[in-house]
């Protein structure tokens, strides 16, 4: 059974303020107001899974900053671990119904032949798009300055499909395909954020079918974005210049595996996995949740100190605001975040400080506009 929670909706009210005490305009601020059709402020249900680990640690962080913010979302959750054999049907159809998801980190075996249920999840609702944001945070000493990394990859195909099999004992065969769908959804976004350049990552060289199949389906689908700079880099290659010169990319697309050692990469370099926002999407539902590898989901030490980071599923949200076109919202969280980071005084011990994950989401709701 779903457990739904609605935050209580207050009226705000806002007095008037004489010009000669109005701030000058901020040129980062949008001059132009968003435009809501009726009934866009309705309250959204969002399936909400907490996951293992710090999972109900970080999910309650946003729980707590959304009802703070009198968010217009509420949350039917569903508990589910990583050990069970399948994704329960009634979380599917939740996602199905409410369209979008907010997750925790679900921990998967190694070996054994049990099937991750992250996996299960972006099979079963085609969510072949993996978007992973990676950037320097404000006040957030980093080796690399200017890093503003999106890396977007496959999310059903290829080696993560776990589409393998033993062809005779001591052989395995894994399949490996790409899709046009990811190229297609690269230059969008690319396009539709005023971004300037996409940089496919394959290894052509040596897979020269598969991969080439790759780059053929980028350079058609380039081609109807002439305002986009296009180009090509093989993934051995790019690991070097990521670490070495992270600031040249701007938009990166990949297959399935590359883009979860390449995001990893970047994450590591713009601040850790901590604070790195990321998403699932399809054509129908999208899924949100800790941007990059999710390796301390099992941290029991994090849990029981109660230490875990919240950022990252924090940004994760916002942009799930946006997804829900709650852009205000999302701006007010996401600014309030960015504040904390950049005021230095709460944060958890993977960024340098001793707070606690209760302190840090105190310090954020006290920061929202």
């Amino acid at each position: 059974m779903a457990r739904r929670t609605l935050p209580i909706l207050k009226n705000l009210t806002h007095r008037p303020t004489p010009a000669h005490f109005l701030p000058k305009p901020d040129p980062n601020t949008r001059s132009v107001t968003y435009m809501p059709r009726p009934g866009d402020g309705a309250p959204r249900p969002v399936t909400l899974i907490p996951g293992d680990g710090i999972g109900p640690l970080v999910t309650n962080a946003v729980e707590q900053v959304m009802e703070a913010m009198h968010a217009p979302v509420y949350f039917e959750r569903y508990d589910v671990h990583g050990d069970l054999k399948r994704v329960p049907a009634e979380v599917i159809e939740s996602i199905r119904k409410n369209k979008v998801c907010l997750k925790g980190g679900l921990k998967t075996p190694m070996g054994g032949g049990v099937s991750s249920l992250n996996v299960q999840l972006r099979k079963e609702l085609d969510l072949y798009a993996s978007l992973v944001n990676c950037f320097n945070l404000p006040g957030l000493p980093t080796r690399h300055e200017n890093v503003d990394i999106v890396v977007i990859r496959e999310n059903t195909e290829g080696e993560y499909a776990g589409l393998e099999h033993e062809v005779v004992p001591g052989v395995v065969e894994s399949l490996k395909f790409c899709s046009e769908r990811i190229a297609k959804y690269a230059f969008e976004y690319a396009y539709l954020n005023n971004r300037k350049k996409v940089t496919a990552v394959h290894k052509a060289n040596i897979m020269k079918l598969a991969d080439g199949l790759f780059l053929e389906s980028c350079r058609e689908v380039a081609k109807k974005y002439p305002s986009i700079n296009y180009n090509e880099i093989i993934v051995d290659n790019c690991c070097m210049q990521l670490v070495s010169k992270p600031e040249q990319f701007d938009v990166m697309v990949t297959p399935n595996l590359y883009g979860n050692l390449v995001a990893n990469t970047a994450a590591g370099i713009a601040g850790g996995t901590g604070v790195m926002p990321g998403g699932n999407v399809g054509a129908d539902h999208a899924v949100f949740e800790q941007g990059a590898s999710a390796g301390n989901v099992g941290n029991e030490k994090l849990w029981e100190q109660k230490k875990a980071n919240p950022v990252a599923l924090l940004l994760s949200s916002a942009m799930m605001l946006r997804h829900l076109q709650f852009p205000s919202f999302a701006d007010r969280l996401e600014t309030a975040v960015k504040r904390v980071i950049s005021e230095g005084k709460y944060r958890t011990k993977d960024l340098g400080g001793v707070s606690s994950t209760q302190e840090v989401v105190d310090a954020v709701i006290a920061n929202l506009d």
